[in-house]
């Protein structure tokens, strides 16, 4: 199978990955002005599937290390199998509270307070359980990335504060997400071997537990996605025949190039974290926050209602994301 060998690969790999995490949120936004995000959330768990699948037969099949996707498989110990799943299940919860964040608040409130939540309780879980790199470097980054993080949500405050809505149930969405999210990546790294080349018997490759992982997704969205339909916190109700009835092939397409962006990032990180270890591989890849405020603040204009004498908050909320990405990078190299 493909694996990394060198950790400034590694880093390329985790900065992809960011841009992936930070971006597959456009697709809901495009198809949510056409149909409801629940009907949307099919389409990209179905997405995340077949990138997985498709890296899982080509390059997770291929070359002379590791074990092949199917003979992993047949090799996995149960407990290793229940892990990645769990994981999936995990982060399907935390991710249709943001899904739900992003339709109330918009990219660039959910990401960072969410994100950058699960950043923070990310790096912190899985230094525990794997630690790599220079503790005291990446605590610093993540401080950082947490002060970012509260100015995001002041800057939030203050636009709603001018149109008089209430900020609390936006917040408290992203603050759920970001909560949940942090924890579901240590089941998947639990559920891998340690050595990509020549993986431990009983565990799984990162390719054959990024597949386990999206049937987790898939599987566990006929719960809560269902509820989601049926008993929206935002939006109208639907129902399944509204999935067949509603939608077009280029709605249907839009979802599910979500779900690929979303997996190829997953995927990417996953196969980084060899060679980055699990926490700064996960802590990078949350950088997503940075790039969905990008997004947020310049194409989808959702700060335009900020007041002008507070917008040094959205500059200074760049500075402290960037400086603290930069720490968690150099907290394995100092």
């Amino acid at each position: 199978m493909f694996i990394i060998d060198n950790y400034a690969l590694a880093v390329l790999f985790c900065f992809i990955t960011m841009i992936c995490w930070g971006s597959w949120a456009n697709t809901q936004k495009l198809a949510s002005q056409k149909w409801p995000f629940q009907l949307f959330y099919w389409d990209y768990t179905f997405g995340i599937l077949l990138i997985t699948l498709f890296f899982a037969f080509t390059f997770g099949s291929v070359g002379d290390f590791g074990r092949s996707f199917l003979h992993d498989l047949e090799q996995a110990k149960m407990s290793n199998l229940t892990s990645a799943f769990i994981g999936g299940i995990i982060f399907n919860f935390a991710n249709l509270l943001l899904v739900i964040a992003i339709e109330i608040a918009g990219m660039a409130i959910a990401f960072p307070i969410g994100i950058g939540i699960a950043l923070v309780l990310g790096v912190f879980t899985n230094y525990i359980a794997q630690p790599e790199g220079d503790p005291l470097i990446l605590i610093v980054g993540v401080i950082l990335v947490a002060i970012a993080i509260l100015i995001d949500g002041i800057a939030y405050k203050k636009i709603l504060q001018k149109t008089n809505e209430n900020p609390l149930k936006g917040i408290l969405f992203s603050v759920s997400a970001g909560i949940a999210m942090g924890f579901f990546y240590k089941y998947v790294a639990a559920s891998m071997a340690t050595d990509f080349i020549i993986p431990e018997a009983g565990k799984l490759t990162p390719y054959s537990a990024l597949v386990i992982f999206s049937l987790g997704i898939i599987i566990s969205s006929f719960l809560f996605n269902t509820i989601n339909m049926y008993r929206p916190f935002s939006g109208e109700k639907v129902s399944f025949s509204d999935y067949f009835t509603m939608g077009n092939t280029k709605l249907h397409l839009i979802g599910i190039l979500g779900g690929v962006i979303w997996g190829i990032g997953m995927s990417f990180n996953i196969i980084a974290s060899d060679q980055a270890g699990p926490a700064i591989a996960y802590g990078l890849g949350q950088g997503a926050t940075l790039v969905a405020a990008i997004w947020g603040v310049f194409i989808w204009k959702e700060f335009k209602d900020l007041p002008s004498k507070s917008f040094w908050l959205i500059p200074f909320m760049f500075v402290l994301f960037v400086l603290g990405i930069a720490l968690i990078i150099a907290a394995k190299l100092i």
